[in-house]
């Protein structure tokens, strides 16, 4: 089998499919502003319109009149990530197209899990941090209400909020003797055609998610996230896909070069809390 079989514009695809179902704090970020990516240190320019004044009016009175103010923010794509792997000619030729499937997919699962990881690591910049708690079944519904009360107070918007939290905490959440969460039988969709994973349940106006990659800030402290679609913005693009024959060997190759970056952008819409599983 020669490179032709391995176009990299279709196993560019193969890798993007499973990569964002892989996804679980990709899935509940805004990824409105990705635009042109090409090169590691790029830049995503976000344009911001300040506070509108709202003033006193009487009958015949002079208007007093607002110059609209901006503020712009950027999203550095500061994050680069490789994969390369190779398959060797000594295999079946037929067996190839499916290693190399299973190959993207598990590319592609590398690839989201770091970015998820990074995700996870905003917590650090979020704006509300609750009390430390250790969670138990009969404080995980109080804790869950505590987080919703603190982005309340924040005037953030209640539709598509979402909470997402280590295995642990939905244990208890399930165990709970106040019937836990509502589960529903079919995935969630987190937007049009695209399925939320580790998608939980509904319970306070949070969309649960569960994920391993729950950030520690320290061994057994767990850091969840409770937010909506805009508390962080996220931009990644595949910059390069390419097929190689390497030297010395008889063997076709597979590199891509992944590009990404993320910001919080509403510190006041993201809450967390320092989490023990009792």
């Amino acid at each position: 089998m020669g490179l032709d079989a391995f176009i990299p514009s279709l196993w560019a695809q193969q890798l993007l499919v499973p990569l964002y179902k892989s996804l679980v704090y990709g899935s509940v970020v805004n990824r409105d502003y990705e635009g042109e990516i090409r090169n590691y240190g790029d830049s995503v320019r976000i344009n911001e319109i300040g506070d509108i004044n709202v003033s006193d009016y009487t009958k015949y009175g002079t208007l007093t009149w607002q110059e609209l103010t901006s503020a712009q923010k950027t999203l550095f794509i500061d994050q680069a990530k490789s994969f390369s792997f190779a398959i060797d000619d000594i295999d079946e030729t037929q067996s190839k197209p499916k290693v190399m499937a299973h190959a993207m997919e598990r590319a592609a699962y590398a690839i989201a899990d770091t970015i998820d990881q990074h995700i996870a690591s905003k917590y650090s910049e979020a704006g509300i941090t609750l009390t430390a708690t250790t969670l138990t079944t009969s404080n995980v519904l109080s804790w869950i209400a505590s987080m919703g009360e603190e982005l309340n107070k924040a005037n953030v918007p209640t539709a598509g909020r979402f909470l997402i939290v280590p295995p642990g905490a939905v244990t208890k959440m399930l165990l709970t003797v106040s019937g836990g969460v509502s589960t529903d039988a079919v995935p969630k969709e987190t937007s049009p055609g695209q399925i939320a994973n580790g998608f939980v349940g509904n319970i306070y106006g949070f969309n649960v998610l569960m994920s391993n990659n729950v950030a520690e800030s320290s061994t057994g402290v767990y850091q969840p996230l409770a937010l909506v679609r805009q508390s962080i913005s996220f931009a990644g693009q595949l910059s390069k896909m390419e097929a190689v024959n390497r030297e010395n060997t008889f063997d076709q190759g597979m590199k891509g070069l992944y590009l990404y970056g993320c910001k919080v952008m509403r510190p006041y819409a993201l809450a967390t809390c320092a989490l023990t599983i009792g």
